[in-house]
């Protein structure tokens, strides 16, 4: 298969391309050029800027298939199907489950969710518009490609070389041991997917040619944060108590926390992905991997991430 890349230089594109290439694609990549020149020797790189529209490296070429990785506005995506034409075969694009409603989902949802109105006015992305701005760019997919087309939902995505927050948090914090600070319910629930388990799904959803919308969520069992947590220090060999504190006295946007509301946000269906071939790596060997790569570059600070003192005030206030 030649496969056309648009990304695929951090985190999830990464985890695309080197499964790609494990099963034997040719793949070329367009990016800017401006990170993980390493990766990848010897895979052909065409440059370009989607931000200035700049898409003349894609002018010759065919492909069998495009993964769009980095496409978060419909401008992104409208003037990548411009320059690709009918040069390529399926147009893979990867969403995110902000495309759906908030409020009124009981759990369990599935990929006939309604979805949120489309936005094309800004290219100003936060919680109000990123959602809205992938539906657009999904419908714009699926105008052009029809039964060519492919939606891909990710959810929480985990693993090596993830620079946000998310299970890397957990895992190093568990990884200290003693009381942990939980500004949720020990009792929400939580998704998380391995990014090499989105990445397989991709794969066989191209080599199948299978059109459609897709959840990419895991792990295979439902997990609870308190277990999560549990099963970080597991597999850290520490030994943790989880203490709620109140979610007002830190960031909104505190790692894979969720306000009640929102839970069933963090129990979506994979039932359609797993039909399809999307496979389930155990939490805890993500955790593990997890766990080697950030200690591997150094435990850099994450964003909202607590101090050990910030912490211990929480803890001694619940």
């Amino acid at each position: 298969m030649r496969l056309l890349v648009l990304g695929g230089t951090s985190f999830v594109g990464r985890a695309i391309v080197d499964d790609a290439l494990r099963h034997g694609a040719e793949v070329t990549l367009f990016s800017r050029g401006r990170t993980g020149t390493e990766l990848f020797p010897g895979v052909p790189r065409l440059i370009g800027d989607r931000d200035a529209g700049d898409y003349a490296a894609l002018h010759d070429g065919s492909w069998d298939a495009v993964v769009d990785v980095s496409g978060y506005v419909p401008r992104h995506v409208g003037q990548a199907m411009d320059a690709l034409g009918d040069r390529v075969g399926r147009y893979l694009f990867i969403s995110s489950h902000a495309v759906y409603v908030q409020t009124g989902v009981g759990p369990g949802s599935d990929e006939d969710t309604p979805r949120r109105p489309p936005v094309r006015d800004t290219e100003e992305l936060d919680d109000d518009t990123y959602g809205p701005c992938k539906v657009a760019c999904e419908d714009d997919v699926v105008a052009r490609y029809g039964s060519r087309a492919t939606i891909v939902r990710l959810g929480k995505v985990a693993g090596p070389h993830d620079v946000q927050s998310g299970l890397t948090y957990w895992a190093r914090r568990a990884a200290r041991g003693g009381r942990v600070a939980l500004p949720s319910s020990p009792e929400q629930p939580v998704q998380v997917i391995d990014s090499r388990d989105a990445a397989r799904l991709v794969g066989q959803l191209l080599l199948d040619d299978r059109p459609g919308a897709f959840h990419a969520v895991g792990p295979a069992e439902p997990t609870t944060m308190a277990e999560l947590i549990a099963t970080c220090a597991q597999v850290a060999g520490s030994q943790v108590e989880v203490v709620p504190v109140p979610a007002e006295a830190v960031s909104p946007f505190f790692p894979l926390t969720r306000p009640e509301p929102k839970w069933p946000t963090q129990q979506r269906s994979p039932a359609r992905a797993r039909a399809a071939g999307m496979p389930a790596t155990p939490l805890a060997v993500t955790i593990a991997d997890v766990l080697a790569w950030d200690r591997e570059r150094g435990e850099p600070p994450l964003p909202h991430e607590l101090s050990s003192t910030e912490e211990a005030k929480l803890i001694a206030g619940a």
